[in-house]
């Protein structure tokens, strides 16, 4: 079990929307090795408060097994982590 104080920084890289009015949230790791994703209903998804980053527990991130969708992260994180900061709204 992780201690619950260890947590990994994760940036928003990724938002989808399906046509069932869900809303897939991406948030990767800086190397764009894992990614932590949370589903939301669209409507709570604008009124919720969707941020740059995340502070994320380790065992709640999965691994990207796709090379190309690992570089593409890496480079949407290193974006993000430029244009925000970890609390700003996105």
């Amino acid at each position: 079990m992780t201690d619950s104080s260890e947590t990994v920084r994760c940036w928003l890289v990724e938002r989808d929307y399906n046509d069932k009015g869900l809303v897939t949230l991406a948030y990767a790791t800086s190397d764009g090795d894992r990614v932590y994703r949370r589903e939301l209903a669209a409507g709570a998804a604008t009124r919720s408060r969707v941020t740059a980053a995340k502070d994320v527990d380790p065992d709640q991130l999965e691994p990207v097994e796709d090379e190309d969708t690992r570089d593409r992260y890496a480079m949407e994180v290193e974006r993000t982590a430029e244009g925000y900061d970890p609390d700003d709204p996105i």
